[in-house]
């Protein structure tokens, strides 16, 4: 049974979830690096037996958790094709929200500074400069592995308006300012059972975890962007869907004016924000 159709239907029935089938053709076409349009021509081709092991390889490690981006080394995030490793988190479809909430804040014809704290695979960043190539945009993040992969991403997308800091937050760059601000920090409580299940137990912990209540980098962020925002400047944040009313408090304390929380597709509050006056 090495037909490209029966190879399909049998790793679907092996793997969980509602996308089995998808996850199994996008495994595939990774191993045989073909583009998606090519199975609906080649259902009854034969699969050689290395291109049948080493799809099996995949499917044994999703069956077992791992994340298909991990094992395809590859994510799209805001149309932008994305090279993901274990040292970054994996881009998700509601955190073009925060990219969203950020482009209706930045003029299209004129240069502004823009910083995207915690990076990642540089996603934010590479949309937001995607979209503003007159943005000057800097990337930071604590993890040198993160920022490898973010420079990589850059290159590979030809963005050329980012630059990119190694630092914890506002430490990476000191005594600069920024028009717009933009982070999607760790945002879950430490003892959240869901940081054991699913594709989160391969990401990595410094960059979904953050403290009991999970607002440890939150409050450090809101409290550092005073010193880092222009007048008028806007500090936008991811988190998790029932903090809204917690940050918000921190936002309204910290001085900051036009606090609102905006919500995902999915309806769940998703980012918080205010104007710096």
């Amino acid at each position: 049974m090495s037909r490209v159709r029966d190879c399909l239907a049998a790793a679907a029935q092996r793997l969980p979830g509602d996308e089995a089938r998808l996850e199994a053709e996008v495994l595939l076409l990774h191993v045989l690096g073909k583009p998606r349009a090519w199975l609906y021509a080649h259902a009854l081709d034969e699969l050689t037996p290395d291109e049948r092991d080493g799809f099996d390889a995949l499917v044994r490690r999703r069956a077992d958790g791992e994340p298909v981006a991990y094992l395809t080394g590859s994510r799209e995030f805001w149309s932008l094709p994305l090279r993901v490793t274990p040292a970054t988190l994996i881009p998700r479809a509601d955190t073009e929200r925060l990219v969203e909430l950020a482009l209706e804040r930045l003029p299209e014809d004129r240069a502004v500074d823009v910083a995207d704290l915690g990076t990642g695979s540089g996603a934010i960043a590479l949309a937001v400069a995607s979209e503003r190539p007159l943005a000057r945009v800097v990337a930071t993040d604590a993890s040198e592995a993160a920022l490898a992969v973010a420079r990589d991403n850059a290159t590979r997308n030809a963005i050329p308006n980012v630059e990119f800091a190694r630092g914890s937050w506002f430490a990476a760059v000191p005594g600069r300012r920024f028009d717009l601000v933009a982070s999607n920090p760790p945002y879950i409580e430490a003892g959240d059972a869901h940081l054991e299940q699913g594709d989160l137990r391969f990401e990595p912990r410094s960059a979904l975890a953050a403290g009991e209540d999970g607002l440890d980098d939150i409050r450090r962020i809101v409290a550092a962007a005073t010193s880092h925002l222009n007048t008028g400047g806007w500090l936008l944040l991811e988190h998790g869907h029932e903090q809204g009313d917690a940050v918000r408090v921190l936002l309204v304390q910290a001085g900051f004016d036009e606090v609102a929380t905006w919500q995902d597709l999915g309806g769940r509050d998703r980012v918080s924000g205010g104007r710096w006056p």
